[in-house]
């Protein structure tokens, strides 16, 4: 039955509001704002659409409408919808669990310079930034300790040093772990790479060039050269700086599109420092013109994730409804915003370099779009394919000596690597090092599911391990009675080098070897490196948290009182498992028939 939209917009609201369009299963297919609800619902249903929005309005089985105050509140609330439903036709953005800071404790005497990842800053110390990505902070901190020789050590390998490290050695601290520095001088030198951090390179550079003056009037030459060497690197450092800054704090939002592409680049500015650029390539699942698309992005950006607001916002087009986007990311932040795209001076600097950074990301994303079609062309072509297959998957088994054994599900399509898409199986009950086993219980689990109706089904399926892993790989089709998928076996050369790899298609007496520059090998390589960095790193991951895990938890009678004492009584598990059975029972609370079946379930 279709929407009846003439009947349901004689009884709309012309007040301003949210709306949610639904498909027959009630599952969200677009939130939208509007001024006018009943204007704005009307556009849909009448005039000339482009095939993306008829292709939404075809699926549109209801409109449910929410009525605001403002219009304010509907642009804050159809935010938060987006945030919670992700509907398919909205611009979407990661929202990212997380922001890198550069962390200075305020508990402990000499406190480091630290990486660290946090949704918002805390009262636990000083957070500086956020920045756009994890190697600005760890650029940043390295040129920090580089000149102002500030530690960057655990609290505990710091409180346990009796000697300086290698960093001392290489003249990239100043030992005050053994005392080779005042507390005084450290928090001098601290407080200096802060404000460097800050923008307030300048004034560091002066306070360091008089301190200079007076060591040298002082006769104090080594301090002299010392205090020179960090002036002529924060020197260098301000010469690297090539935007001409004269303080604020702005994000600078680029768009750059070309027919199947886009990129979005946020350029970061604090303190008028410039921190680096971040790029989003936002689905535009409606064909928005550039003015929409963008003035959509920066909505999400500020007010559908947890990122901080600059004081300026500067986008290379201009904004529809800007003024009404101005005043909700001021409500948003609790301070004024100010949002512009005609700008002078060093902030037409700023605008021209985040316009260069997105053409320039653009260019290699297509690039890389380009490269991946010609691999998947070549793939093709190898495996006698009809059709371009359009999704790969891989897998492959990960384990040390057994130990928790862990499957790896990667997918591929002509995008690129398909993270979200990614699967991890936990393989349990079968033999340890049985790698056949393994692969043959994260397949039946795998396409079972597949069978059920869940997932999307590859075009070829790889297997990482050569003749047995393909063996197994069809005996599991087989049963499953799947037919159309393309299996692919991947063995390694007798020197295990890439190039040399042995593919099979289906059988193992159907091999095919490739060239070493074939683009259809370098796909398989791809895919196949991919899902073993992935196996590994869930097999790490699963090894790790068993062997942090506590093997007292799965004795019956010890509980959480009893773990405490017996692990404070001897110092630690491992001083558990060398206790005697008599040892044990001297722990408060564990009898002799309790502390037998401690030792039995520790030793067997």
């Amino acid at each position: 039955m279709s929407f009846d939209s003439k009947h349901f917009l004689a009884s709309v609201s012309a007040a301003p509001g949210v709306y949610r369009m639904l498909d027959a299963q009630g599952n969200t297919l677009y939130v939208g704002k509007a001024k006018r609800l009943k204007a704005r619902l009307a556009s849909y249903f009448r005039g000339t659409l482009n095939a993306k929005t008829q292709a939404l309005v075809g699926r549109i089985a209801d409109i449910q409408v929410t009525i605001t105050r403002t219009e304010t509140e509907a642009l804050l609330l159809e935010q938060t919808l987006i945030k919670e439903q992700r509907p398919p036709y909205n611009i979407l953005l990661r929202d990212d669990k997380s922001y890198p800071f550069v962390f200075v404790s305020d508990r402990h005497p000499y406190p480091a310079l630290e990486y660290k990842r946090a949704r918002a800053r805390r009262d636990d110390g000083r957070y500086l930034g956020p920045y756009p990505s994890s190697g600005a902070v760890r650029e940043s901190l390295s040129l920090m300790q580089k000149i102002f020789r500030i530690r960057n050590c655990e609290d505990s390998v710091f409180s346990h040093r009796t000697r300086p490290c290698l960093q001392y050695q290489i003249q990239r601290c100043s030992a005050p772990c053994v005392d080779y520095i005042s507390e005084e001088d450290y928090r001098r030198d601290l407080e200096h790479a802060i404000m460097c951090l800050e923008g307030k390179s300048e004034q560091v550079t002066d306070e360091l060039t008089t301190a200079m003056e007076r060591a040298s009037q002082a006769l104090a030459f080594e301090e002299a050269a010392r205090l020179r060497d960090q002036v002529q690197h924060l020197r260098q450092l301000q010469a690297r700086q090539f935007v001409d800054t004269e303080g604020g704090d702005a994000d600078i939002i680029a768009l750059a599109e070309r027919p199947g592409a886009l990129c979005v680049s946020v350029l970061s500015v604090r303190q008028g420092r410039m921190l680096g650029a971040s790029h989003h390539a936002p689905s535009n699942g409606l064909d928005l013109g550039a003015e929409a698309l963008l003035g959509d992005f920066v909505s999400q950006l500020y007010l559908g994730q947890s990122r901080d607001v600059p004081g300026e916002v500067i986008t290379t087009h201009p904004l529809p409804d800007s003024a009404l986007l101005q005043d909700a990311l001021s409500a948003h932040a609790g301070k004024r915003v100010r949002l512009t795209h005609q700008v002078r001076g060093h902030r037409a600097q700023w605008l021209q370099l985040a316009r260069t950074n997105a053409e320039q990301q653009l260019a290699s994303q297509l690039a890389n779009q380009q490269q991946l079609a010609k691999r998947f062309t070549a793939l093709r072509d190898a495996l006698e394919m009809t059709d371009t297959p359009q999704r790969l998957e891989c897998f492959d088994i990960s384990h040390s000596h057994g130990e928790a054994t862990v499957a790896s599900c990667v997918v591929f399509d002509h995008q690129g690597p398909v993270k979200s898409d990614y699967r991890r199986f936990n393989i349990d009950g079968v033999a340890a090092g049985d790698d056949y086993a393994a692969m043959r219980q994260a397949l039946m689990r795998r396409f079972k599911r597949l069978q059920d109706g869940e997932g999307k089904r590859p075009d070829v399926l790889v297997v990482d391990g050569g003749k047995g892993q393909l063996n197994m790989a069809r005996e599991v089709f087989r049963e499953l009675g799947i037919a159309d998928i393309r299996l692919l076996g991947v063995a390694k050369g007798t020197t295990r080098k890439a190039g040399l790899e042995t593919l099979f298609i289906e059988t193992v007496e159907h091999s095919l070897a490739l060239d070493g520059a074939s683009p259809a090998l370098h796909l398989i390589q791809h895919i196949r490196d991919e899902s073993h960095r992935f196996a590994i790193t869930g097999h790490r991951t699963r090894r790790d948290k068993a062997r942090r895990t506590s093997t007292l938890q799965d004795i019956p009678g010890v509980g959480p009182k009893r773990r405490r004492e017996l692990l404070r009584y001897f110092g630690g598990l491992q001083g558990v498992r060398k206790a005697s059975r008599q040892d044990l029972a001297k722990v408060p609370g564990i009898s002799d028939s309790l502390a037998g079946a401690i030792h039995q379930a520790l030793h067997g």
